[in-house]
């Protein structure tokens, strides 16, 4: 059954559909990829072999008996471990939740549950979730499946890698300041974070209230909109969620294409690239080209505040979040993360409010961005993927890598505008990078679309992989 691990999770779904293979032949697979090479890359906390193999034979008999839900029926999901799961270790990657049992699960999650998803297990994070590295001193550094020396991004790391390495066709993620689309472009994949509201937040483990986003990643679009297409909903516990907005079926339409599609980078995301992230950017530039797409360059000075609004906002509110804890359990904070903790506890009000209007002002410069291009485009990270420095230097490197990711991931959050990381291919050394598409609000529809044209230009294989 190996061969069914690469699988796109669209093809998958017409199997089990069809009855050419079962949802409990396809969970084992994925079950025993994972125990086969997990201890090499450390994607899963928990893996939850007995619940998963028991949803996927009622997925079976549901299926044989002509109850079929839709294409997630019998699907196996990965869920990120800061989404609340009832009855399952809910752990944010963090010493402080190491033995949490919630008694609740996350709307996103009970979503895809009641589609009849069949839950792998929970996947390994930075940390408690500040963090762009991937790296977690209590259950393990993640490490990327191209490249076992190499980081995988953060903080939906596991997210990233598990799906890289064939140990699940579609996992969940969250994104405060590109934590679901850093590890998207290290592993080769495809993240979305969706407009802030469209997906719930209720019941999951929190970080920054204002920024924090849930949202899918996948191999494949087309995976990718089925799994948004799932998890959207309005959420009455979550006082952010949008209500009234349309909430269609993600996976119409995506052969739209992008002829005449007017396309436009700031030179705020032409500064500063690595070499290799350079050629690999303006090489895809020539394929959008070749697509029917119009690409301009033009100059956007509000984003010069990413770096101080972008971090002032998140750190605060995650300093408030978990004040007590840093006072009473710091052993349980990794040190990169109480590192920013405790900047966030001293953040003054002053420079809260100074935040909030940076972000007003990004966000206004966004909207007048859209009335002259339909969507804007960057690369997802500036750098190529780091290697692991060794053990004492991981906390410093793990800031490292937020200084040098975040200016490009987090005004996406700022502003709570939609966001897509696209595989852009492999560097010189083998690894992967990816480029981000910003749209207009509630323009997901269109972005899937933009994706898969892009998707038709094969621009990744997992045929390089290390595991």
């Amino acid at each position: 059954m190996t061969k069914l691990i690469f699988k796109p999770a669209h093809e998958l779904a017409t199997m089990i559909k069809n009855r050419e293979v079962t949802s409990v032949e396809v969970t084992q697979a994925f079950l025993d990829r994972i125990h086969a090479i997990d201890d090499h890359v450390k994607a899963f906390i928990t893996v939850t072999d007995e619940s998963a193999l028991e949803q996927a034979k009622q997925a079976d008999e549901e299926i044989a008996a002509g109850n079929y839900k839709g294409y997630l029926h019998g699907m196996p999901v990965a869920i990120k471990d800061t989404y609340m799961t009832e009855d399952i270790r809910s752990t944010s990657g963090s010493g402080l939740f190491k033995d949490y049992i919630p008694d609740v699960t996350s709307t996103p999650v009970k979503n895809i549950i009641e589609a009849g998803g069949v839950m792998l297990g929970k996947l390994n994070m930075h940390a408690l979730g500040p963090g762009s590295a991937g790296f977690n001193p209590f259950f393990g550094h993640t490490r990327n499946p191209f490249d076992l020396n190499h980081i995988v991004g953060g903080s939906s790391g596991g997210s990233g890698a598990a799906l890289a390495a064939g140990m699940a066709p579609i996992v969940t993620g969250t994104d405060m300041w590109g934590s679901l689309r850093v590890p998207a472009a290290m592993n080769g994949v495809y993240g979305f974070k969706p407009t802030y509201g469209l997906l719930s937040s209720a019941n999951n483990i929190p970080t920054s209230e204002t920024h924090d986003s849930t949202g899918p990643m996948a191999r494949h679009v087309e995976d990718l909109a089925m799994l948004l297409t799932v998890m959207s909903s309005y959420d009455p516990q979550d006082h952010n969620s949008l209500k009234d907005v349309d909430r269609p079926d993600y996976t119409r339409n995506l052969d739209k294409g992008i002829d005449g599609l007017k396309i436009g980078i700031p030179t705020y995301y032409k500064k500063g690239l690595d070499d290799e992230v350079a050629r690999l950017f303006n090489h895809s530039l020539e394929k959008l080209q070749e697509s029917g797409a119009e690409i301009t360059e033009f100059d956007m000075p509000e984003l010069e505040v990413t770096q101080f609004a972008g971090q002032v906002t998140p750190i605060a509110e995650a300093g408030a979040n978990y004040f007590d804890e840093l006072k009473n359990q710091p052993e349980n904070i990794a040190k990169d993360v109480r590192a920013y903790l405790m900047a966030g506890s001293v953040v003054t009000g002053q420079q809260y409010v100074r935040a909030q209007k940076a972000r007003r002002l990004q966000a206004l410069a966004w909207n007048e961005a859209f009335k002259e291009y339909d969507v804007i485009l960057g690369p997802t990270i500036p750098i190529q993927t780091p290697a692991f420095r060794s053990e004492d230097q991981l906390p410093e490197q793990a800031i490292d890598v937020v200084k040098a990711v975040q200016p490009f991931t987090v005004p996406g959050n700022m502003t709570g505008l939609p966001v897509i990381s696209l595989p852009m291919g492999l560097d010189k050394d083998g690894l992967p990078t990816g480029m981000q598409f910003f749209g207009r609000p509630l323009s997901e529809e269109r972005l899937l679309q933009i994706a898969k044209a892009w998707e038709n230009t094969q621009p990744i294989t997992y045929d390089s992989i290390v595991v």
